[in-house]
């Protein structure tokens, strides 16, 4: 997905499909089915849902693997603090100083203002800092700055995150303005290249450099005959010294976030003695190595080695995404713990099992195609815990990695996350959404008894045949380096028409995912009317462009289909009772201009070629029709659905005698609050300010 990274994170945020209630009729067994009544919902705070989600077939594993997924579960929480801090520089600063005011005795939290507080540290907590977690917009408090000064004088000083000789009131100067003044880091990151988009971005990982100086940094080290390259400048923060020199701050054991990565490793070494396999340890040894160096190609050799594991307890733990970075070279942290889903990953891997066919039927110019697909492994997992840029909100689909030559040379693992969508699905059975967006009881009918699996063979498509297929021509240079901020856009539109142009494909039958060729027609509707008016349930208001990569994906596939297939009335715009719908009226002509569409996009791809994809992007990606955007909050607002959702991660628990553990246990905690407390006292092992 990210082209200079090795692993790759598809955040598909399930948006319509989460909202209505579906059928599997599939007939495959469903092994993320509940055994009990098992209550998924939590609450719902501003725009924001808690959910909770099970962990399928964590009981049946073995001791050694129970031990396994333990010890990667606490190595995946010591990690929390690393992405609060890249996301920007003081959000352990204002998240330490909420959590002393709501831990304090003294506190007033029961008023109008300490309720308003409360509703502000969960939208904190849920966004990992002070910007929302997909608008990247400052999160703005209803609370007085006069009544939150009073209450941080109430605290316990020794609680605040003071620095040294800090007074409390030079304190209250110093964060007041960080919360509440909307001038200072209004956005964590920013796409709109008519700024500087390093300068205007609070995100952690430049100092004192400008755009123009990053590029040329990266650049420098861009070896074109290095067949093999390093992912430069996945895990630095770079930034200009007072001399004018340039320098990589290395996020490793004895560097920057030292000291959460040290534990991390601690814990990684206790995993590595319980793998599952030799390989496996192997892995987990290459992967602590690499923490402790700070050494790219020792992350490369870990990659090559994860992408061959097939364990059942499987991880990903590490500096991954680059959709924090508006240049793309940085990778945020993040982790998880899963169990591989034996029944549910026959599924998955009949469609990686023909990779090579969706290749060469694909509508790509035949110099973009690969003639040898290689190494495409895919598989459902259910994850047991997630942090970092993976929690609380999550993915449904991964693919790793993405460095190219390892994807070509090695190929790459996908994943679904199957007890994540199965949250979705059973939370959002009674929304509303499909009676309100959808306009035919044709259309409503089918997405009710298809819509699970075409929702989740797009998710498939996407990952394992999407991000596989295509070649870069020769010489050309990384796709974020040539396609720049649109890279992230451009990348998951690819992926997304891939997955789109085989959904009516009677190939899908054939191989035994799709019960008929005309069930894709779900994904069709699912996918034009989110991408043109459903998604924009989670832009605000008073914004009128899209700014995040995946919602400027879909709008511009939906949009550039809409418009290209007008004259022969492809997608119907349709008004009725002072309501608006969009309409597809002919499947296979839109199945061609997917195809097209597609062809495009990755010869932009192949070829790097920014204006084209600039163009596109912008024509059709970005900005809303405000007329449009009003009308569609105001017909969500009724459904009184928050439309970004979360998770409560379960917790393992070991069983001692002694110091050995003879079981491992899962619990379901239920508190929100309760839970991101306990996080901040057990896993706050960075400095305020890094």
């Amino acid at each position: 997905m990210k082209p200079k990274l090795l692993f790759t994170v598809l955040i598909v945020m399930i948006l319509s499909a989460s909202y209505f209630s579906c059928t599997d009729q599939s007939g495959q067994k469903q092994t993320a089915e509940p055994v009990n009544d098992f209550t998924f919902y939590s609450e719902q705070f501003a725009d924001f849902r808690i959910l909770r989600y099970e962990v399928p077939g964590f009981e049946q594993l073995s001791l050694q693997q129970k031990q396994l997924a333990y010890y990667l579960y606490e190595a995946t929480l010591a990690g929390r603090d690393i992405f609060y801090d890249q996301s920007y520089q003081y959000n352990l600063v204002v998240r330490r100083t909420l959590e002393a005011i709501i831990s304090s005795d003294n506190s007033d939290l029961t008023s109008d203002e300490g309720v308003k507080l409360m509703v502000y540290a969960k939208r904190v907590w849920f966004s990992s800092g002070i910007h929302h977690v997909y608008s990247n917009n400052k999160l703005m408090p209803e609370f007085t700055q006069e009544w939150f000064a009073k209450q941080v004088n109430a605290c316990d000083s020794a609680k605040l995150p003071l620095a040294n000789g800090q007074s409390v009131t030079d304190f209250i100067a110093f964060v007041s303005p960080i919360i509440f003044d909307p001038k200072v880091a209004p956005k964590r990151v920013n796409l709109d290249n008519k700024s500087d988009l390093i300068q205007s971005s609070a995100v952690n990982f430049y100092e004192n450099v400008t755009e123009k100086e990053v590029e040329a940094f990266y650049k420098s080290m861009n070896n074109k005959t290095d067949t093999t390259p390093p992912s430069y400048g996945l895990n630095s923060k770079l930034l200009k010294l007072a001399d004018g020199k340039m320098e990589e701050k290395i996020w490793r054991q004895g560097g920057m976030y030292g000291p959460a990565i040290e534990k991390i490793t601690y814990w990684l070494s206790k995993a590595a003695a319980v793998a599952e396999n030799p390989h496996q340890q192997n892995l987990i040894n290459l992967l602590i190595a690499f923490y402790k160096t700070g050494d790219l190609k020792k992350f490369d050799e870990y990659s090559i080695e994860w992408v061959k594991d097939t364990s059942v307890v499987d991880f990903v733990n590490g500096f991954i995404e680059v959709y924090h970075d508006p240049l793309g070279y940085k990778g945020s942290w993040e982790a998880y713990v899963s169990i591989k889903d034996m029944e549910a990953t026959k599924r998955i891997k009949a469609i990686g099992d023909q990779a090579q066919w969706f290749e060469d039927h694909s509508p790509l110019m035949p110099e973009h195609k690969k003639k040898n697909v290689v190494g495409v492994s895919a598989k459902v997992i259910n994850v047991a815990v997630e942090c970092g840029a993976l929690a609380p909100l999550t993915a449904i689909g991964i693919n790793l990695p993405n460095a190219e030559w390892i994807r070509e040379d090695v190929g790459s693992k996908s994943v679904t996350i199957g007890n994540i969508t199965h949250a979705y699905s059973e939370d959002g059975k009674t929304s509303g959404v499909l009676e309100e967006f959808y306009y035919s009881d044709t259309v409503k009918n089918r997405l009710k008894e298809f819509g699970s699996i075409t929702d989740n063979l797009h998710t498939d498509m996407h990952e394992v045949i999407g991000h596989a297929s295509g070649q870069m021509n020769v010489g050309v240079g990384s796709f974020n380096e040539t396609l720049k901020n649109y890279a992230n856009t451009l990348e998951e539109a690819r992926a997304d028409l891939v997955a789109l142009y085989y959904m009516i494909d009677p190939k899908l039958v054939e191989i035994g995912v799709m019960p008929t060729a005309d069930a894709g027609k779900s994904e069709y509707d699912r996918y034009i009317a989110n991408g043109m008016m459903i998604q924009l349930t989670r832009l605000p208001e008073d914004e009128n462009q899209l700014e995040e990569s995946h919602m400027r994906n879909r709008q511009m596939i939906a949009s550039w289909c809409y418009e290209n297939g007008k004259q022969e009335n492809v997608i119907e715009k349709v008004l009725d009772n002072g309501k608006t719908y969009f309409v597809v009226r002919d499947y296979t002509k839109l199945r061609t201009l997917f195809g097209n569409l597609l062809r495009e996009v990755q010869r932009i791809k192949s070829e790097g070629d920014y204006k084209a994809g600039s163009a596109l992007v912008e024509t059709y990606g970005v900005k809303v029709d405000p007329a449009l955007h009003k009308e569609v909050l105001e017909r969500f607002k009724k459904l009184n659905i928050a439309p970004y959702k979360g998770f409560i991660q379960p917790r393992l628990v070991p069983v001692m005698d002694g110091e050995k553990i003879t079981d491992v246990k899962v619990e379901y905690p239920d508190d929100f609050t309760k839970q991101m407390l306990e996080y901040g006292v057990d896993n706050s092992l960075l400095p305020d300010v890094n």
